[in-house]
């Protein structure tokens, strides 16, 4: 049972103990994660889903703990900054599905890909939430930085929305897997889960290794975004690293719930756009309201409003979109030729 702590002196909602309760179960809740990925097999609809319900539970169990011990505050900033991680996750999600594709890595072995992305996206992230607390600590100038940050997030993805991009579709093209060629040879096919293999005296590296560089490259990008984001909502270093780690830590199990409900979200990067740039605009405000008083502030709900809204939108148009292509698609099946 976690103890309520009082803000530290630096503002923060964790105290130490509260840190090293919540890494420890993040690290038990990981490994438990490996363990049921060591033996690779395909996953079913069921374990899929089971994880997913106990993994979207437990941000919910931890914000009425929030509530119960800090008031609603913190609650409210939490689940907040959660809905809108855990939409850029699903983001990076498509990414992994596009990765796993263009390797032509066996189902069998895709959970643990994943594993291994999510684990590299959590010690990135961790990294950036450091960096952003010192920036923070140094003065409100960091707010205005993280709009910027947050105003070219959505204009890109605005772009890669309208042109279709996305990630580099040709992998083999990518700096970081064509450096790891050269530095090492890589078998031909896969091997189960291992990530090297000894072939002819000498040490190689398997296609699945080849895929989890990918997947770090990709954690990069996002983190840069994902950081700056949350901390539109709140700027205590602890629940941006807990927003962070509950919506990372059911990635896996959610990437075979929504495999082929990803592929329909056609308008997810516009509402993620929306999304990212109305929280620079908070972060801007917020500056702003540092230097001019007068100048007003989003409050939390009204971001949580604003962001859900948004979400449902977005999923409501992709489906109508879907169902519009699908309608056109038998209609020319259909057609009597001439």
């Amino acid at each position: 049972m976690l103890v309520p702590a009082a803000a530290d002196a630096a503002g923060s909602l964790g105290s130490a103990h509260l840190w090293l309760v919540s890494i420890a179960v993040l690290v038990a809740l990981l490994i438990a994660d490996f363990a049921i990925t060591h033996r690779p097999h395909e996953v079913s609809a069921r374990e899929a889903v089971g994880w997913s319900v106990f993994y979207l539970a437990l941000p919910v169990v931890f914000a009425i703990w929030l509530w119960s011990a800090f008031g609603s505050g913190p609650a409210v900033e939490f689940m907040t900054g959660f809905v809108v991680e855990k939409s850029l996750s699903v983001d990076n999600l498509f990414v992994f599905m596009l990765l796993l594709g263009a390797f032509s890595v066996p189902t069998e072995v895709r959970q643990r890909v994943l594993l291994y992305g999510i684990v590299g996206a959590l010690v990135l992230r961790g990294v950036f939430i450091a960096v952003g607390a010192a920036m923070l600590a140094a003065g409100t100038w960091a707010f205005l930085v993280f709009g910027l940050v947050l105003f070219v997030s959505a204009v890109k993805l605005l772009r890669d929305a309208f042109t279709g991009g996305e990630v580099e579709r040709d992998v083999s093209r990518m700096r970081s897997v064509r450096l790891l060629r050269k530095l090492m040879p890589v078998t031909g096919d896969y091997r189960g889960a291992r990530l090297t293999v000894r072939e002819r005296g000498h040490r190689a590296l398997t296609p699945l290794a080849v895929v989890v560089v990918a997947v770090f490259a990709t954690d990069v990008v996002f983190a840069i975004d994902s950081v700056p984001a949350v901390y539109g909502i709140t700027d205590d270093p602890y629940l941006v690293f807990a927003t962070n780690a509950f919506a990372l830590l059911g990635l896996r199990a959610l990437y075979f719930v929504l495999h082929s409900a990803l592929a329909k979200l056609v308008h997810l990067n516009h509402g993620l756009a929306v999304i990212l740039a109305f929280i620079g605009a908070k972060l801007a405000l917020h500056w702003a309201h540092g230097i001019w008083p007068g100048v007003p502030e989003i409050p939390t709900p009204v971001s949580l409003a604003v962001i859900i809204g948004t979400l449902a939108v977005v999923t409501a148009t992709s489906l109508r979109s879907r169902r519009r292509s699908g309608t056109s698609a038998a209609r020319k099946t259909t057609a009597p030729q001439d």
